[in-house]
Order: C-alpha cells, then sequence, then structure tokens
C-alpha cells in the first residue's frame, strides 16, 4: 500500500519520507519546484495552484492508500485553502485516507488554551487560508484527518533554527519576541504522530504540537545553548509593540490527541538538547 507525500521536499515532507520509507512503506511524493534529493522515492511534479486535472492524474498513476499533504503555499490562496480541497476531492474519489496538516495560525490567541473543540478565529491571511483549507477538506473527505501543529523544530534544519543562528552571528535583522508563544514540536515526532495517526480508524481534527509552550525568546535561549551559541547576542522585543500582523499567543492543547498515540509529543525543553 502506497503512501503519498505532498509537499515531499519541504521539512517536514523530507522527515516523512524519511520515516515511512524506513518503515518499508511504497512510498511516492510531489514537489512544487524541484525534487527533494531522497533517492528511495519516486517524485512527481504537483503544483496545487493548478487545475484538478493534473491532481487527478498523479492520484490515476500512483493509487496511494494514504495521502499526507505536508505543502505550504504561506498566504497563497490557490495553494493553501483550494489545493487542499482539490487533493481531498481525489483523495475521496480514490478511496485513499488523507491527513492535512494545518497550523495553530487559525487561532487568534484570545483563550489560553486550544483544544480540539475549538473553533477557528484566523486574524491573518495564512490563517484564514488554513482555517478555509481544514473546512473544506473536511466537508469533502469526512473521513480525512486535520493534523494542527505548531512551530517545527529538529536537526539545525528549520527555518526558526536559522533564524536563530543569523541572528547570533549579527547577519540577521530583528528580534525575538518575549511575548509570542507557541508550542513547538520536533519533526521526528511529528511525522512518526502523523503517520501513527493515519494507521489509525480516526478521522477529524488532531493536535500536534509539543508540550512545552514558550515564548520566541526562549526558543532562541535553548537553541542556542544546544549549538553552544552566546544567548546574549539575541535581541528582544515586543510582539505587541511591533506592527506585524498575526495572535501572540497560541497554545495548542494536544492532550487528547496524546492519549490515542505511542508517539511522544516532546516538549522544546526536553528535545533540545546536545543530543536531540
Amino acid at each position: 500500500m502506497t503512501t503519498l507525500i505532498i509537499g515531499g521536499s519541504g521539512f517536514l515532507g523530507t522527515e516523512l519520507i524519511r520515516q515511512a520509507a524506513a518503515a518499508g512503506q511504497p512510498t511516492v511524493a510531489t514537489y512544487a519546484t524541484s525534487p527533494g534529493n531522497t533517492a528511495r522515492v519516486a517524485w512527481h511534479r504537483l503544483d496545487l495552484r493548478g487545475d484538478s486535472g493534473r491532481v487527478d492524474a498523479v492520484m490515476a498513476e500512483v493509487r496511494p492508500h494514504l495521502i499526507v499533504n505536508a505543502s505550504s503555499g504561506e498566504a497563497d490562496w490557490a495553494v493553501t485553502a483550494q489545493g487542499p480541497v482539490r487533493l481531498a476531492i481525489a483523495a475521496a474519489k480514490y478511496g485513499s485516507h488523507l491527513v492535512h496538516v494545518s497550523s495553530d495560525a487559525v487561532f487568534s490567541g484570545s483563550r489560553d488554551y486550544y483544544d480540539e473543540s475549538c473553533l477557528p478565529d484566523p486574524v491573518t491571511p495564512y490563517g484564514a487560508a488554513k482555517a478555509a483549507a481544514e473546512t473544506g477538506v473536511l466537508l469533502v473527505h469526512p473521513q480525512a484527518v486535520v493534523a494542527r501543529t505548531s512551530l517545527i523544530i529538529g536537526g539545525g534544519r528549520s527555518v526558526h533554527e536559522r533564524a536563530v543562528h543569523e541572528l547570533a552571528a549579527g547577519t540577521r535583522e530583528g528580534v525575538l519576541f518575549t511575548d509570542d508563544i507557541r508550542c513547538p514540536v520536533h519533526v521526528t515526532d511529528l511525522a512518526a504522530a502523523i503517520l501513527e495517526l493515519a494507521s489509525h480508524n480516526t478521522h477529524g481534527i488532531h493536535h500536534l504540537a509539543g508540550a512545552d509552550a514558550l515564548s520566541r525568546h526562549e526558543l532562541g535561549t535553548l537553541i542556542a545553548g544546544r549549538d553552544g551559541l552566546d544567548a546574549s547576542r539575541l535581541p528582544t522585543g515586543l510582539r505587541a509593540h511591533s506592527t506585524l500582523p498575526g495572535p501572540i499567543d497560541v497554545r495548542l492543547d494536544s492532550r487528547e490527541t496524546q492519549r490515542k498515540l505511542r508517539t511522544t509529543l516532546r516538549g522544546a525543553r526536553r528535545f533540545l538538547t546536545a543530543a536531540a
């Protein structure tokens, strides 16, 4: 039974491919601009901004048992909102199980914690696109899984870790906010949890975020400590005093989903060690 990873050349997609292939699952992946460097999978070009004909063509050739949509189109409505719905329509047509990866950006930050029962109330174009995709995916494919997550960290390869290195080196402008709170998750934990969820007879919305709620600056300090950087060189600021749009404090409560999983969604204080 074949697993199809949409957005396989991305950070999360690369880890999903690694774990699926290591488990002996026949794995196929798609890319929008260039394929990844993993030779163990077959690659198909797929731009989710295109019409549904290309999606259908890939589905007809691959006939996947499982599809994981790990693509990222930022605030591009055609990719982030409309593309996943086209994919879900095709998945339902071919009888494929679908896991659609979503984001904590669907929330405004007006609550202390957000569990799976909370309704989206996005305040940015990206969050609105993600929320629209969730609604559309579950409407056309009710047996699909929507997996919301937070900042994805791991192995020094994430955009967040690279930003910390550049800020510490003085090669990047900006600050790390002390009031911008998220629940970072390690990419290996997230990929394992997604694949485990996919193996269950489950559907609907699930939260897959790390156990610790941290500010961007706290996260940066932990990354600096792991990587031997001088954390005192990391500039700080307040998101509330900036002109950046978006929620300030979004804490995903993943406890309900965690109870269903063998995979532990570690907190950043645990996984950001020298050995992680």
